[in-house]
């Protein structure tokens, strides 16, 4: 093989301050890129933290005007929360999955298995809780047109969030939403170093991706909720996160 070795760079902007219900993400993300003195590129993946998304669409909740519900307080007390929280819980849920102190783990409206629903009370305002995007995939769609309309590039999006794993400690990033690339890649046809075809080979490359970006975006209060991916070695294209979700008849977990 000739040519330089294969290289991934994931680089999180500085300067980007708080969110607000309303903020345009595309200044955002342009603005943030120009003060690192970047430009987007074809083939860039602009990953977004999940709070972003969810803070400029107006997801953050007072806690003060939720109502529990009978069933939200029985969850409560089975797991020692809040019973305004699990109200919001329940309210963006299809199913309770698993329920103990300190644990509530739900299949979320989206299709996802996320502990709390993915309702966080962290890096937001005392005595609020901030839900995640109504549709995360038609967020990162309408954030990956409206760049392109800007600059004239056609790049890919991903929001991430920190998820946990069946079997696994710790979390990693994952992919919520994404838009103008396979977010599962199939691989299948394709042949190995010996020359045997893939049979069952599928890629979860926007979770990859999302991973990647995690590492420079931080967990805390290092306020770069958003990274450049570049240097991709699959082309974009077609896809969202929802090709992600493992359909209900074949989760081996449930």
């Amino acid at each position: 093989m000739t040519g330089p070795p294969p290289t991934l760079a994931a680089i999180a902007p500085r300067g980007i301050g708080e969110i607000a219900e309303g903020d345009d993400l595309a200044t955002i993300v342009l603005d943030a890129l120009a003060g690192e003195g970047m430009r987007l590129e074809a083939g860039d993946v602009v990953v977004l933290a999940q709070k972003i998304v969810s803070k400029s669409e107006g997801r953050r909740v007072a806690l003060a005007g939720v109502a529990p519900s009978e069933e939200a307080r029985a969850l409560a007390a089975r797991t020692e929360k809040d019973p305004r929280l699990m109200e919001l819980v329940l309210r963006e849920s299809q199913e309770v999955m698993r329920a103990r102190p300190g644990l509530v783990v739900v299949r979320h409206r989206l299709g996802h298995v996320l502990a709390n629903a993915g309702i966080d009370a962290s890096n937001v305002a005392a005595g609020h809780a901030l839900l995640l995007p109504e549709n995360p995939d038609r967020s990162c769609a309408a954030l990956r047109a409206e760049l392109r309309r800007r600059t004239g590039v056609t790049a890919g999006v991903v929001v991430n969030d920190s998820l946990g794993r069946a079997w696994r400690l710790g979390t990693v990033g994952a992919a919520l939403g994404a838009a103008g690339l396979p977010a599962l890649l199939d691989l299948r046809g394709t042949a190995d170093r010996f020359g045997r075809e893939l049979q069952t080979s599928e890629l979860g490359l926007a979770d990859e991706i999302a991973a990647a970006a995690s590492i420079v975006m931080g967990q805390a209060a290092e306020g770069r909720p958003m990274a450049l991916v570049r240097g991709l070695p699959y082309p974009l294209g077609a896809g969202r996160a929802a090709d992600l979700i493992r359909p209900a008849a074949r989760d081996l977990f449930g």
